[in-house]
């Protein structure tokens, strides 16, 4: 590859930007090819599971069975969570108290540090008079008022008139624990679920999620009720709503000190949901759960033979159909073990949250089990107050409250410096080989064949387009254009072409192809899976995720092969397709990609020398900028679990040296 036509193609991407003139002729794909990915994934992940069914059908055969079950399900969750912080100081302190007399009870007003600097804020509902009582942690859903929403005020208060302490906790990006604030508190995201879904992003990549985050406030959470003189730590239990169930699963799934737990608007098979809405916010989601094989029923096989109860309601957009076979499954569980009733399923003709009729089972419930009373559980009027009467803070917001708050954005941004200090500087073979397994590539890439469909000619502004797809089994068909320099003969190079709009915003670029063909170069204009024909339609990827591609992106995370990952395996497709085409093999291999793309292709050219020369336009600075700005869009793009353990992109850019070049950052 000359020089020469490198030179023009560079100027002219700099001078005229990004052609954005797309074409349905220059369309590859005969089927609706915006279903492609998600139909890929969908599969892959049904694949994943279907050993699930049989291996859970023959422990529940027996009680030994099923414990040999909940003990694999224990392992695989504390695998995917990741390692957790170390106990460190709680520094609880009451901030203060509201009295209400007329209900026999007083909300105590607590803040405590989860770990060092990070302060969780949480009400506790204490009923009037001596001695310890039970103690129920209330997690709560996805409401922004958190702590302070009315159905959880109502369920904490009528909890608290049965006799039981309740903390009621703020969760992340919630209440009064925006993590990402300007200096006045004021959220720099669209809202509390898009804050906590871009700090996952960030999390990922250092090796954990805010659901773990998550998780780890609440556990420091019942070790503070725990010193309190008032508790019966023998009689604890927990429940949740919406996202709070999605928490309170997760909570007693880990935290053996729990002895009761109820669950509300959330019990529905994992694998049916991503496959009827598809994924919901960061905070709920478990990086490589699919690939472990879990899902949601497994948390509740994994509290088994606790006493646990499940609250629906029948017109709830959580699949109610869902819903009774997730407790099926469960149920069988606790069958095996003999204490079927102990576990039950609640039904309300309403929707979504938790409404009286579920408070008043959740209570009752917890009154069977914790005070030995069966008797039933009627509701008053029950008056709530506003938000700022329960608030923590003197400002109402942690980021605002604390001048050295440690911030979740900040704890991101540290662990990856200290990553970056403590990781060995790869080179060559050992850096191909770091990032080989972290990409979790097939061995050998090579052994897998490659067949290419050709389906027609395209003639776009004098150049005739050869349309080709490209497949290799078990991998999604990639549409590819193929530009051939004029007469016959072996070309002189060629230039592959890979920008994260698709090959139809480059179609018509006349001036670029028009030097390639005076160059005798072959031109390959590639849609990686996901990008151009195959892209996600938008409808199925909700702005507030701030990532055109949110839901393959988080299917993709959940069965274990990250988006990136995979398009760099549709890049070695295109490389072994090269080489037996004859007219190809062995020329000058030059590839252009843009935004999106950019980091796939750097992520191939250093694991396949057969790219000469990487020219990348619009490439991220490094994936730990996602860090340091978490309100950027499209990081879960790029999103590799744990990758900044091992290396940046900055490494993989000083190991290409000439090799790379860099325009229109």
């Amino acid at each position: 590859m000359r020089r020469g036509l490198l030179a023009v193609v560079a100027a002219l991407l700099v001078l005229t930007g990004l052609p954005v003139r797309a074409q349905k002729p220059a369309d590859v794909l005969d089927w609706k090819a915006p279903t492609t990915l998600n139909t890929y994934l969908l599969q892959a992940m049904h694949r994943q599971y279907t050993p699930r069914a049989a291996e859970l059908a023959a422990a529940v055969a027996s009680a030994a069975g099923t414990v040999i079950y909940q003990d694999s399900v224990r392992a695989r969750f504390r695998r995917v969570l990741g390692p957790l912080p170390l106990r460190t100081p709680l520094r609880a302190q009451v901030t203060g108290q509201v009295p209400r007399p007329e209900l026999g009870l007083r909300i105590e007003k607590v803040v405590y540090e989860s770990t060092p600097g990070h302060h969780v804020t949480a009400n506790v509902y204490v009923p009037a008079g001596p001695g310890r009582r039970p103690a129920v942690l209330l997690f709560c859903g996805h409401e922004p008022e958190a702590k302070a929403t009315a159905s959880y005020q109502k369920t904490a208060l009528l909890f608290a008139t049965n006799g039981f302490v309740v903390l009621v906790i703020d969760p992340i990006s919630q209440g009064e624990r925006l993590q990402m604030t300007d200096a006045k508190g004021q959220g720099l995201a669209r809202g509390g679920t898009t804050e906590h879904t871009l700090l996952n992003a960030g999390a990922t990549l250092i090796g954990t999620s805010v659901a773990a985050e998550e998780l780890w406030d609440n556990v420091r959470g019942l070790d503070y009720l725990l010193t309190r003189p008032d508790v019966d730590a023998a009689r604890i239990g927990c429940l949740g709503n919406s996202g709070g169930a999605t928490q309170a699963a997760y909570f007693m799934g880990l935290d053996e000190r729990v002895k009761v737990a109820a669950l509300c608007s959330y019990v529905a098979s994992g694998e049916r949901t991503l496959e009827l809405t598809g994924p919901a916010d960061g905070c709920v989601q478990l990086p490589g759960a699919g690939q472990a094989r879990l899902d949601v029923p497994d948390w509740l096989i994994l509290f088994a033979p606790k006493p646990l109860l499940v609250l629906a309601g029948r017109y709830d957009f959580v699949d109610y159909t869902s819903i009774e076979a997730a407790y099926a499954e469960s149920r069988r569980a606790y069958a095996a073990l003999g204490k079927s009733e102990q576990m039950s399923l609640f039904t309300y003709d309403d929707g979504h949250g938790i409404s009286q009729p579920k408070r008043e089972a959740a209570v009752e419930w917890f009154r069977r089990w914790l005070c030995n009373d069966p008797r039933p559980v009627h509701e008053p009027t029950l008056h709530t107050l506003p938000a700022g009467q329960l608030q923590c803070t003197s400002t109402g917001q942690v980021n605002t409250a604390y001048r050295t708050e440690a911030s979740l954005a900040g704890q991101h941004q540290a662990r990856a410096q200290e990553l970056a200090r403590r990781r060995p500087a790869l080179t060559g073979a050992a850096l191909a080989a770091a990032v080989h397994q972290q990409l979790g590539l097939p061995k050998p890439a090579a052994n897998m064949p490659v067949t290419a469909e050709t389906r027609d000619t395209l003639r776009q502004n004098g150049m005739l387009w050869h349309r080709l797809i490209l497949r290799r089994p078990g991998e999604p068909p990639l549409p590819v254009l193929l530009l051939l320099p004029p007469g016959s003969g072996r070309c002189a190079g060629i230039t592959l072409w890979l920008p994260d709009q698709g090959k139809s915003a480059y179609v018509d670029s006349l001036a670029l192809w028009q030097a390639c063909q005076r160059q005798r170069t072959a031109v390959l204009l590639a849609d990686l899976r996901g990008f151009g024909e195959t892209a996600d339609p938008p409808v199925y990827n909700d702005p507030k995720y701030y990532n055109a591609e949110y839901r393959p992106a988080i299917l993709s995370l959940h069965i274990g092969r990250p988006l990136l990952a995979q398009r760099v395996l549709d890049v070695h497709t295109l490389l072994a397709w090269i080489e037996t085409d004859d007219r190809l093999r062995g020329a000058p291999l030059v590839v252009q990609a843009r935004g999106r793309a950019a980091a796939v292709a750097l992520h191939a050219a250093t694991l396949f020398p057969a790219i000469h020369r990487l020219v990348l336009t619009q490439m991220p600075v490094s994936l730990a900028q996602t860090l340091l700005q978490p309100t950027r869009r499209e990081a879960y793009s790029s999103a590799l679990p744990g990758v900044l353990s091992r290396y940046d992109l900055p490494d993989l850019q000083r190991a290409l040296g000439s090799r790379l070049v860099l325009t229109g950052q």
